[in-house]
């Protein structure tokens, strides 16, 4: 074979392994990484199953693998997990129901602070531009008869 043809198989060879990530298609692989990061550990509980180091979110990864290459969907995967562990396997809370309060609270909180933090200003800068309060004469008189003898 001439070095013509070898270009050529070996260029064939590396377009076929590149063409479905070239073209948008994922990788079991990257499916089990992006599912496993959904997942809390039933082990290490403040971690993903992605980054945990226990045996438990290794099994869970190899059993999403297996799913995943015999046909499920990721949503099918993630569901099993949720029948089987309950919605507290899942890190993020699914966006719907009663769960839907702890995506809107955090933000109608800082809406509710700015507005507090706004009014405490307001009236503080109020406050500050009132002119001072009328002072007596004979206290006046008394300051300056006391700074006077101290000077002395």
């Amino acid at each position: 074979m001439d070095v013509g043809r070898k270009g050529v198989i070996c260029f064939l060879i590396s377009l076929v392994m590149v063409a479905p990530c070239a073209f948008g298609a994922s990788s079991v692989e990257e499916d089990v990484r992006q599912i496993a990061a959904e997942l809390r550990c039933p082990v290490c509980q403040n971690l993903s199953v992605a980054d945990s180091p226990s045996r438990m979110a290794e099994q869970m990864q190899d059993l999403i693998r297996e799913r995943l290459e015999a046909g499920e969907s990721p949503e099918g995967v993630k569901s099993y997990f949720v029948e089987r562990y309950g919605e507290w396997i899942l890190l993020a809370p699914k966006r719907e129901g009663f769960n839907l309060l702890v995506w809107i609270l955090p933000f109608v909180g800082l809406v509710g602070g700015a507005a507090g933090l706004y009014g405490v200003l307001r009236r503080w800068k109020k406050r500050s531009g009132a002119a001072p309060a009328p002072v007596e004469p004979a206290y006046v008189e008394q300051v300056r008869r006391d700074i006077a003898r101290d000077q002395t």
